[in-house]
């Protein structure tokens, strides 16, 4: 089956990675892919991904990243925090390269009694499958990480909770698609196109994809405002150089991008806005270090700091992620206010990051919606269309989820699986992209028969 993936940010890359492992053929159309291509063979290691991904901590934890009135949301968290070993399998397998996987848990902390409060209400809606929680006094959080202040007001040991480097990831799984066919990816190697898709039309049986070549027209991803902009259904703005696929299905993994995107998924607009984020990066200075320390942390510290959220995510090369606001505001930039609240917080838990350099300074846009749930599913008009996009803050740990489900959804289309595996289908229930204009039905289990969904 010939599948065309629009997107390359974690869930167009896990997504194609998935499909190829299943022995389909591949092609990925992102903006970003001109930087890999620029030389005389695609390098994988000049990818450089725009918005959400590029700004991304990283953090695998299935516990403390669902917030209040986002219980629906639970189930895909975990399922898909379950579903990350076999991928880091598949990846090593592959020879791919590393991706930043850490295993050894992290600290939720709090700065004072209140924070510690509000900890023990949202972490008491985690049933007993949701993850191991222990209760650690604050003695104990030093005594095991001496870089935490003194003061703090205790907090729980979350072993479960993991890592990986979203940059390094990115990089690694577009060297899977193009590598030459292996066990674990029997598929063909990816064709790459550097340019963004503006028109998805199914047509019958085979899906007809016009793109417009990278740097003719905005990037993904980075569009400011209280919204996104939408295409008119059935019209396209016409743009030189524009190319045309086709693919026995298509999906669009585009990111806040969608909304560009005319022909068949304008018919079902998505209510996507961008909440943008700050994220800094710190160095760590060597003099900070005690003997045989190589990290201020040995894990990730999520804390609350006066009812703020902020993290502390180590990286095996000394630096340290400290993250991250979310806005929803027109300023596309980085807020001044933002990056003060997070040194303040990030200081007040771990003191001695005052004298650590301030390495970078990012901000990007993720992909919310309403319900703060992804939209993944095959458009009910066009069922060998199917989108998957709005996975606000929760994108790398749900991608796992999101290449099974998308892969699923791809085969089903395409007549190659005659039913979706009824638990699977429960998840994508409660993220189909119909949800918000009323015509929202369960996810498809069994193939149908008629004129725009015939086996290919």
């Amino acid at each position: 089956m010939r599948v065309l993936v629009a997107g390359a940010g974690i869930i167009g890359l896990t997504t194609a990675v998935g499909l190829r492992a299943a022995g389909h053929a591949v092609q990925l159309v992102a903006p970003e892919l001109a930087a890999v291509l620029a030389g005389p063979a695609p390098d994988p290691s000049r990818l450089r991904v725009a918005g959400a991904t590029h700004a991304a901590a990283g953090m695998l934890a299935p516990v403390a990243e669902t917030q209040h009135g986002q219980d629906a949301l639970g189930p895909l968290l975990r399922r898909a925090w379950a579903g990350w070993p076999a991928l880091i399998e598949l990846l090593t397998a592959a020879g791919a390269g590393s991706t930043g996987h850490r295993t050894e848990g992290s600290w939720i902390v709090a700065a004072d009694a209140a924070d510690r409060d509000a900890w023990a209400h949202l972490l008491a809606r985690t049933g007993p499958d949701d993850g191991r929680l222990t209760p650690v006094t604050a003695r104990a959080l030093r005594s095991a990480s001496p870089a935490l202040a003194p003061g703090l007001a205790g907090g729980w040991d979350a072993p479960d909770d993991h890592q990986v480097d979203p940059r390094a990831l990115a990089a690694t799984l577009l060297r899977a698609l193009i590598r030459p066919a292996c066990d674990v990816l029997p598929g063909p190697s990816a064709r790459l196109t550097a340019g963004q898709v503006t028109e998805a039309v199914q047509e019958e049986e085979h899906v007809r994809v016009r793109t417009r070549p990278a740097g003719d027209g905005g990037v993904q991803g980075d569009a400011p405002g209280e919204s996104v902009p939408t295409a008119d259904a059935g019209r396209r703005p016409e743009a030189v150089g524009e190319a045309e696929a086709t693919a026995d299905v298509a999906v669009l993994a585009a990111g806040l991008g969608h909304g560009l995107i005319a022909g068949d998924p304008a018919a079902t607009p998505l209510p996507l806005r961008p909440v943008h984020g700050d994220v800094l990066r710190l160095r760590v200075p060597a003099d900070q270090l005690l003997p045989g320390e190589d990290h201020l942390l040995d894990r990730t510290v999520r804390g609350l700091v006066h009812g703020r959220q902020v993290y502390l995510v180590p990286r095996a090369d000394g630096t340290l992620v400290v993250g991250a606001t979310a806005r929803e505001d027109r300023l596309a930039g980085t807020r001044a206010g933002g990056v003060l609240d997070l040194l303040q917080d990030a200081c007040t838990l771990v003191p001695a990051l005052r004298d650590c350099e301030l390495h970078q300074v990012h901000t990007a846009a993720r992909p919310g919606t309403p319900d703060d749930r992804p939209c993944l599913g095959a458009l009910p008009h066009a069922p060998r269309i199917v989108v998957s996009t709005g996975y606000h803050r929760h994108g790398i740990l749900l991608a796992p989820w999101a290449a099974e489900a998308g892969c699923a959804l791809a085969e089903h289309a395409g007549g190659v699986l005659p039913q979706i595996d009824p638990a699977l289908a429960a998840t994508l229930a409660a993220a189909d992209p119909a949800r918000f204009d009323g015509t929202a039905a369960h996810a498809p289990t069994t193939c149908q028969s008629d004129a725009r969904s015939a086996h290919a």
